[in-house]
């Protein structure tokens, strides 16, 4: 949710003092007072207990099948009240350490603490994903193969999936976060809330009161499709016509189909498409949307009922399972012997893995849309790139919150690529001399780490510009010999860091 604010134009004499992108122009405040207290005892208490909390909570609840995820928001809105009661009831009284002093109640809680106080939760939510994304690495050694792995060497694998991308961001944040092309449209609605929850306008209704209205109404309207009558989350009139067809259910199916002519009265089902279309530019969801007509409507029907590609008609249209020839769901956990390792003759008896047609087209496509970002970010963004690079040691022009944010101290280089370091080097021990539990060869890693650092730079900036968030290839220590799995890339406020 975003409010417009009324600006002037921009005249030859202050250009430098607005941004060029018009959302940022319309969104991030110009102001700034660096006198406001930040690092407050406030800040810490409230930080650390909602990374600590989300962080289990998120992990709790993703073994449910279907997943509840507490994203930072919840913390944007529970921690505000919370600060000011810590600000009314938290005593005065300045202590005095050595030649410095502090006090627990500097002053009104202020919206940089609240800030810092959602990067904890943000962090503690896995970077709005839920949960830490090696823990199903874990899970499935455990659960799903009955392998023993230690507790050291599990966290060893959590942290350093969690840390590596921190070593990638500080070496691309100049390309990614300082330039005001760059300007992450999801932070934006972080912003205009921060905004809306802290700043006061008395000519009008404020815009918190207004976001306080809007949040109980869709609360309440939540209730409806969420609890009281889910069928709204999908409606497919398609198949209440022709419930026993099933080509019926499979053209109007809105959960295992095509979905045509289904709709939805769920903004949760409304907001999956593009990681919500109100934060998406409007450019992104006509390309979006033109794709997915591609896919669904003209490549799927003719792939599964005209040429029946890969023998479609065996399995399901839309399904994410794995399949053997006749259609019965394959038992992947028989093809690993005792020595963890995939067991060929077990392979050959039951056949090749089949998928359904929709996920066969799907991930074909989204591997070469990942390539793609290679030649589309060299193309609309490589001379930009190369003058970056030319001007990285020079003084260079730049926009009015780059500026405001050169007033603070800024973060050491070494100290990401210490991290990325660290990270790597702890990687490779745990390959190395933990190898009976990873099973990933060192040569695996520095192949995973070398791709995600290809990729890395020109995701990051299709996601800072247009809000998609496309897979690439990162460091994770698969089950299976030998594996790259896939993630998301992660951007956290204003691209201040990538997790990949």
């Amino acid at each position: 949710m975003s409010t417009t604010l009324e600006i002037e134009p921009a005249t030859k004499h202050d250009e430098n003092d607005v941004s060029p992108v018009e959302e940022v122009r319309l969104t991030v405040s110009n102001d700034d007072d660096p006198t406001l207290p930040v690092w407050t005892f406030r800040m810490w208490t409230l930080g650390l207990a909602s990374c600590a909390l989300l962080s289990f909570l998120n992990t709790f609840f993703s073994y449910r099948t279907e997943p509840l995820i507490i994203s930072m928001i919840s913390v944007q809105v529970a921690t505000l009240p919370i600060g000011r009661f810590m600000a009314r009831a938290l005593p005065k009284r300045k202590f005095q350490i050595g030649s410095k002093e502090f006090s627990l109640n500097p002053g009104p809680f202020n919206m940089k603490e609240h800030v810092l106080i959602s990067i904890f939760a943000n962090a503690g939510s896995g970077f709005g994903s839920g949960t830490a994304y090696a823990i199903s690495i874990v899970d499935i050694i455990k659960a799903f193969y009955h392998r023993k792995i230690s507790f050291l060497a599990s966290w060893i694998l959590v942290i350093t999936t969690q840390v590596l991308g921190y070593g990638w961001a500080g070496i691309l944040r100049r390309y990614v976060v300082d330039p005001a092309e760059m300007w992450w449209p999801s932070s934006l609605v972080q912003v205009s809330l921060f905004r809306a929850l802290h700043e006061k306008d008395n000519n009008r209704m404020s815009r918190g009161k207004f976001f306080f209205i809007a949040l109980i109404c869709s609360f309440a309207w939540f209730v409806v499709p969420g609890y009281l009558f889910p069928t709204l989350s999908t409606i497919s009139w398609v198949c209440w016509i022709y419930p026993k067809s099933v080509t019926a259910q499979q053209i109007g199916s809105g959960m295992g189909g095509l979905g045509i002519g289904a709709f939805s009265l769920d903004w949760t089902v409304i907001a999956s498409y593009l990681y919500s279309p109100l934060i998406s530019p409007f450019f992104a969801i006509v390309n979006v949307a033109a794709g997915y007509v591609l896919v669904m409507y003209m490549l799927l029907p003719i792939a599964y009922w005209g040429v029946n590609l890969y023998n479609a008609k065996n399995f399901a249209i839309f399904s994410s399972h794995l399949f053997d020839a006749g259609g019965q769901i394959y038992n992947v956990s028989a093809l690993v012997n005792n020595k963890f390792e995939i067991d060929m003759p077990a392979y050959e008896r039951q056949g090749r893995i089949n998928l359904s047609v929709f996920f066969s087209l799907t991930y074909g496509i989204g591997f070469a849309s990942v390539v793609s970002t290679l030649t589309h970010v060299a193309l609309f963004n490589g001379r930009e790139i190369y003058k970056q690079y030319r001007r990285a040691s020079q003084s260079v022009k730049v926009d009015i919150h780059t500026r405001l944010m050169r007033k603070y101290k800024d973060i050491p280089n070494w100290w990401f690529h210490l991290m990325l370091l660290v990270s790597l080097v702890l990687s490779l021990v745990m390959c190395i001399f933990m190898k009976d539990q990873v099973q990933m060869p060192w040569w695996g890693l520095i192949f995973a780490a070398g791709l995600a650092l290809v990729f890395t730079l020109p995701i990051s900036i299709i996601t800072a510009t247009t809000n998609q968030l496309y897979h690439t290839c990162t460091l994770s220590y698969d089950p299976l010999p030998c594996t790259i799995s896939l993630t998301k890339v992660r951007p956290s406020y204003k691209g201040g860091s990538v997790h990949g």
